[in-house]
């Protein structure tokens, strides 16, 4: 079975949403990690916002690394509003259920399933217990400001194991969380 992992940039206080409005600065080690998490998706999952954001600039993009592996690996979007997602060759627009088709998805052979951004999309894979593995890149910083946390405020109580934790050069914490199921 196919596992699915999310990584989101996060601050003290669980800010998920914008990490351009809160970020800091992305250290040579955060660059490792990503880049780490990436060589082993060979899918991704994404909300109709990441998507519409993304889908403005990574597929005219060819300066940075992120643009050749993003716009080479196929993704599949998850939004009941979107009619279509062919702005952005290689995408699919998931018809029907999302956790039904992820459930099928992770089924199939293949490599790691990834989440991009999209804490939306990260809380119903959490909730339906398809969300195999939680990376949060752990900023210094608190975000406040009324923006979207990564849980809600009414979320059901759940074990998570961390599995790998580490600090960088800026004070990010990467910490890698398993659902205790």
């Amino acid at each position: 079975m196919r596992k699915v992992s999310a990584s989101l940039f996060s601050s003290l206080d669980l800010v998920v949403e914008a990490p351009n409005e809160w970020q800091f600065d992305f250290d040579d080690e955060m660059g490792a990690e990503m880049s780490r998490a990436l060589a082993e998706q060979d899918v991704v999952l994404m909300g109709r916002v990441t998507f519409t954001e993304w889908a403005s600039y990574w597929p005219t993009s060819t300066e940075e690394p992120f643009a050749g592996w993003i716009n080479q690996t196929p993704r599949y979007v998850a939004s009941s509003t979107l009619a279509s997602v062919d702005e952005w060759p290689g995408s699919t627009l998931i018809k029907g259920s999302v956790t039904d088709f992820v459930a099928e998805l992770r089924g199939q052979d293949g490599s790691t399933i990834g989440v991009g951004g999209s804490p939306t999309l990260v809380r119903a894979l959490f909730d339906a217990g398809l969300l195999d593995e939680l990376t949060l890149l752990i900023h210094p910083v608190v975000a406040g400001g009324g923006r979207q946390r990564l849980f809600t405020d009414d979320a059901a109580l759940a074990k998570l194991e961390l599995t790998g934790s580490r600090s960088t050069s800026s004070g990010v914490i990467i910490a890698t969380y398993r659902p205790v199921r």
